[in-house]
């Protein structure tokens, strides 16, 4: 992975990291906002130590593991990616209230055109803030965005340490196998 320098980090604050999604996904994977180094490389969850990409892999949902840059590959796999606040942060603690509750609205639109079948948010905090949901646990969720379920799995940032990334993969393989039926 490319080393970058903290200001080539901080210049990339203002840069938009698009979607990986089209219509009618298997799964919508849904990240809280990009890092730093996602919106500085284009690339979801390229941060290192972020555990998205092995955790994918490790519960099925992809036959190896993929990088980053390997994003776009997700779709030939029915998945995607998308966040619920665009703006990149060092932190997710830099956003606001209103951002994630903007955030989730903009989601619910995102959700109603392209269809999916899931939207897997990653983080159940993100998940509660943006739709006013205070009591959600990792798991399916009784709301729906139209006909697409919801459910939320365990933040794969480095810095949730109350999940390993096999107990993270046991939560994704249980999403992998409802998607699949």
């Amino acid at each position: 992975m490319t080393r970058l320098t903290q200001a080539e980090l901080e210049a990339a604050r203002d840069r938009l990291v698009p979607d990986v999604a089209g219509d009618g996904l298997r799964v919508l994977f849904c990240g809280i906002n990009p890092g730093l180094m996602t919106a500085a490389t284009g690339h979801h969850f390229a941060r290192p130590g972020n555990r998205f990409w092995p955790v994918l892999h490790l519960s099925g949902f992809t036959p190896r593991l993929m990088k980053p840059s390997e994003q776009l590959e997700l779709l030939s796999y029915g998945l995607g990616i998308t966040n619920v606040v665009a703006r990149a942060s060092a932190r997710a603690d830099e956003l606001s209230a209103q951002e994630y509750r903007e955030g989730g609205r903009l989601l619910a639109s995102k959700v109603a055109r392209l269809r999916p079948r899931w939207l897997a948010v990653v983080g159940v905090t993100a998940y509660r803030a943006a739709f006013d949901e205070r009591r959600a646990r990792v798991g399916p969720q009784e709301r729906t965005l139209g006909d697409t379920r919801v459910w939320v799995l365990p933040n794969p940032s480095g810095l949730n340490a109350h999940w390993t990334a096999q107990t993270m993969a046991e939560e994704f393989g249980r999403l992998r196998v409802a998607s699949e039926g």
